[in-house]
């Protein structure tokens, strides 16, 4: 019976939180209210308050989701695959903005500043962070492994890249300067520039 309960309650938050994300998604954290998400599950406030505790413990687990649906994906699609040590990059970086896109509440709480405020999204930010750095190093890893990128510091290296995407979400996501169309036909290009630099060999 207690085992019934229980999953009946994580029934209930995960429709809550999948609500949410839709509503956040909308209208942004700042102006989506409890009313709004308890409005469209068809309950009272009271109902959503049972299960958490305010609209940003909400928040926090519908973006800590969508992380985990990009690192996971990422993981499987990109990480765990036989790719070329290259392919595997810009596979990578197409499949990181692409999801960006689609995943409006971890975007939001990647480069809105107003939710810098909240310690619960940074920490989920330097997680993100670590995450990413530790899977560009394993991808520039199997590329020293096999002879295909001459790096001394790995580290560095990782952080170069990570780097340099975060200047694409720039582009892609804040000054609209590529579409998603432009960024596949330029990838290849940005991509020589990272491993080759300028200087003519």
């Amino acid at each position: 019976m207690q085992k019934s309960h229980s999953q009946g309650s994580e029934h209930i938050r995960d429709n809550i939180v999948s609500i949410a994300t839709h509503i956040f998604s909308k209208f942004g954290f700042k102006k989506t209210t409890i009313d709004d998400i308890a409005q469209k599950l068809g309950k009272g406030k009271s109902s959503i308050y049972y299960y958490f505790k305010s609209k940003e413990e909400i928040y926090k687990e519908v973006i800590n989701r969508e992380m985990n649906i990009l690192t996971g994906d990422i993981q499987k699609m990109v990480i765990d695959t036989n790719d070329h040590p290259t392919d595997k990059l810009r596979n990578y970086v197409l499949i990181r903005m692409q999801y960006l896109q689609e995943l409006v509440n971890f975007n939001e709480a990647l480069k809105n500043d107003y939710l810098q405020n909240f310690a619960f999204v940074e920490k989920i930010r330097e997680k993100y962070d670590r995450q990413e750095h530790t899977m560009i190093r394993k991808i520039l890893q199997e590329g020293v492994d096999q002879d295909v990128f001459n790096l001394k510091d790995l580290d560095f290296a990782a952080m170069t890249f990570v780097t340099a995407m975060k200047g694409l979400e720039l582009a892609l996501f804040i000054k609209n300067e590529y579409s998603m169309d432009e960024l596949k036909e330029r990838l290849d290009e940005m991509l020589r520039i990272i491993f080759y630099g300028l200087v003519k060999r």
